[in-house]
This record gives structure tokens, sequence and C-alpha cells, in this order.
């Protein structure tokens, strides 16, 4: 399949090569599976690793946010800035190779600075591998379709997350946490060259992008848009939660509930599976429902999630048995991811198409430094602050605290429902 396709418009879905966006689709799914496996299965393996490594949960915290976090969302500007001048699948294509070739050798450090030095570096290259797939997919299907395809793409993270926590628990158990890295990043690496091959990149119609607009005028754009900044910091309290209790429930499970690392890598694997799954498939189905009659439910959909889940992972956390946790962490963990389709699609109409790549880098920024750089290290940090109080369960009650965050992104989406309908950009024929 040429890696150039050009058409006439995007929503021309009977043109080459709209006809095969369901087989593009797969693969950049596939692709954002290795890149979150990459990036959390170092949450299963942080028990041995910290054990072999002599390390506390704030190390630990800075190993799981900053350390990926800081050029993670940095260097996403730059890459989309590229993407949408040149080839947003050759971008993708270096990304998945790099992040790869670091995420191997995680499983080669020697103690706590090597071991961030390699995060860092998988950070650099998934730097290139998400905000191109946005733009891509933005192309590829009609707008009627783009809540639902960005969540079905959002798969991604419920599949690699899953993915990481079940390999990563069984290959620490069976062999070592280093060959869990060693492993998955080959993986990537064979796959990289697979993505060049296969997938189209289509070339932008005159009237849709001939010249992308410069990084310096898609900032000013969306500063001038109070939806972005609220959409993208609302996004971000809710993945500050959502990267933290990832990262941090196999601790959990291990100190509150008692839990070896296989039964963990079970237990959390199932759940981030079947309720992230299901979260994002109703979040897309409902986004392009409720969207096309007012745009406000892009925004709406998300908030109300949020202050439902809040509650509930409360009672999860306080619940005494691996049992009573599994089942009310279900639906909180579903609603916790059904922001994915409807903000994303919201983010992806917040500019001209020309520069969607470098807009949805922007918004990533911003949720990423929050939710990635802040997440893991806030738990780890609140969790060593409450060890003196509460001992072993000092995580367990770090979550507690967490929560408010939940509540904090509801009240920024509801505000952004309040002005999306005018800043929202209509595609043009």
């Amino acid at each position: 399949m040429p890696s150039n396709v050009p058409v006439s418009h995007a929503t021309d879905v009977q043109s080459e090569p709209y006809r095969n966006r369901r087989f593009v689709l797969f693969l950049l799914i596939v692709v954002y599976t290795l890149n979150f496996l990459d990036r959390q299965i170092l949450s299963i393996l942080k028990e041995p690793i910290a054990a072999e490594l002599h390390l506390s949960d704030s190390d630990l915290g800075l190993l799981g946010g900053f350390a990926f976090a800081l050029f993670y969302s940095v260097l996403a500007l730059p890459a989309a800035w590229v993407a949408d001048r040149f080839s947003r699948v050759w971008m993708m294509t270096g990304a998945l190779a790099l992040w790869s070739g670091f995420t191997a050798l995680c499983g080669t450090a020697a103690n706590f600075s090597t071991l961030f030095l390699a995060r860092m570096g998988v950070g650099v290259g998934e730097a290139g591998g998400v905000a191109p797939a946005y733009s891509l997919i933005a192309d590829y299907f009609p707008p009627r379709a783009h809540a639902r395809a960005l969540a079905v793409y959002s798969f991604g993270i419920p599949i690699g997350a899953a993915a990481g926590i079940l390999f990563g628990g069984l290959m620490a158990k069976a062999v070592n946490w280093r060959f869990a890295f060693v492993a998955i990043g080959l993986v990537g690496i064979v796959l990289a060259p697979v993505l060049r091959a296969l997938v189209a990149d289509p070339v932008r119609s005159k009237a849709v992008a001939t010249t992308a607009p410069g990084l310096l005028e898609v900032a000013k754009l969306a500063a001038s848009k109070p939806t972005f900044w609220l959409l993208a910091f609302g996004a971000g309290c809710s993945s500050l939660v959502g990267y933290g209790f990832l990262y941090w429930l196999p601790t959990f499970l291990a100190r509150s509930l008692g839990m070896d690392i296989v039964a963990r890598s079970e237990f959390l694997a199932t759940i981030v599976l079947v309720a992230g799954v299901a979260g994002m498939a109703l979040g897309g189905w409902l986004g392009d429902k409720l969207g096309q009659r007012s745009r406000r439910a892009y925004a709406l959909i998300p908030a109300a999630a949020f202050l439902v889940s809040a509650p509930l992972y409360a009672l999860g956390i306080l619940a005494q048995t691996p049992q009573e946790t599994f089942w009310l962490f279900l639906l909180p963990q579903a609603l916790g991811l059904m922001w994915l389709g409807p903000v994303l699609n919201a983010v992806q109409h917040l500019s001209p198409a020309a520069s969607r790549s470098t807009m949805s880098a922007l918004f990533l920024l911003i949720n990423n430094l929050i939710g990635l750089g802040i997440g893991p290290y806030f738990f780890g940090r609140m969790s060593d602050v409450l060890r003196p109080l509460h001992g072993a369960e000092s995580i367990k009650y770090a979550f507690i605290y967490g929560l408010v965050f939940y509540l904090l992104a509801t009240l920024l989406l509801s505000l952004a429902s309040l002005r999306i309908e005018r800043d929202w950009v209509e595609e043009t024929p």
C-alpha cells in the first residue's frame, strides 16, 4: 500500500484509502496497544524492581511519572508539527522503533539512574506516536463517526495496559522483570516496518492543507478558545487519577489485600480490559449520538461519568476482600475512561484539519504533564507522607485523597460545555 494517497477530501469514504479504513484503524490500535503496554508494564513490576534496586515509593513514582512524562509531553509538540507537514506514518514508525528500543534497555538497568534514563527514552519515542494517529483517524473517518473511531482507537489503552500487567506479572514470576522489558521491546522493533509498509498517509487536499500552520499559530488559536483549556485541564485532572491508580493499584492489592504478583496481574488485567473497553465504547457511542444534537454533550458525558466514579471508587478502595474490590472497581473503571472518545473528538474540532496533529499535541502536553507527570508521583509521595500514620495501608488512603481530582474534572468539563458550541470548527466540504 503506498505511503501517500491523494484524495479530494477526508470524508470521501469511497476513495482510496478510505475503503481500508477499518484495517488501518486495526493497525493503529495494535501500535497504541504496544504504546500503553510499554508504558504500563512498569506498574506490575514495581515490587521486584524496588526490591532489587532498593527504591522508595517516591522513587517509583518518579519512574512512573516524571521520567516518562517530561519528554513525552514536551516533544509531542515538535513531533506533531513535523507530522502535519510531512508524513504522519513515518513519524509513527520512527517513534515505535525508538520507544521499543528504550523499553528493551529498561531490562538492562543497574540502578535508579539508568532505569530513569531508559524510561525517559521511552517517553521520547512515544512522543511521536499518538497525536499523528488522532489526525489520521480524523482523515480516514467521516465526521459523524469520529467519536466512535477515536474511542475504538483508544481501546489500545485498556488492551495495552491489561497486556502489560498480565505479561509483566507472569514473566516476572516465570523468569524475571528484566526479561519482560526486553521481550516487549523487541516486539515493537519488529512491528515498526510493518506499520510503515501497510498504512497509507493521505495527502490533504489544497482546501485542507498544502501548508500547515506553525506551532505558534496553533498555540495562539488554542489560547483564544476557553473550551480547549477547560477540556485539557479537566481531562488532565481525570488522568491524574487514572494514571495514578493504574500505576499504584498493584501495590494496593499487595499491601492491603495480600495478593501475590500473579493474582494481582490477573485481577487488574481483567478489570482494565473489560471495564476499559466497555467504558470507551459507551463514551464513543454516546458522544456521536448525543453530540450530533448538541456539542455540549462532548463535555457533559465525561463530566457526569467522573462525578459518579468518585464515590464508587471510594467504596472499592475501602472494601475488605479481593472479590468485593473487583466488583466495586468495574463500574468506576469504565466510567473513568468514557471521556476519551467525546473529548478527543471535541479537541479535533477546535482547529482546522491542517493543524489537528499539533492541536492534539497541545492537548496531550497538558493532559500528560498533569496525568502522567504528576499522577504516579502524587500517589507515591502521599503514600510516603501517610506511612507514619497508616503503615502499609498508606497507599489506600492516598487513593481516597486523590479522588478529589475527579470532582475537579467534573467542574472543569461542565464549564467547557457552556462554551464548546462557540469554539467548534465545522468540517468544510
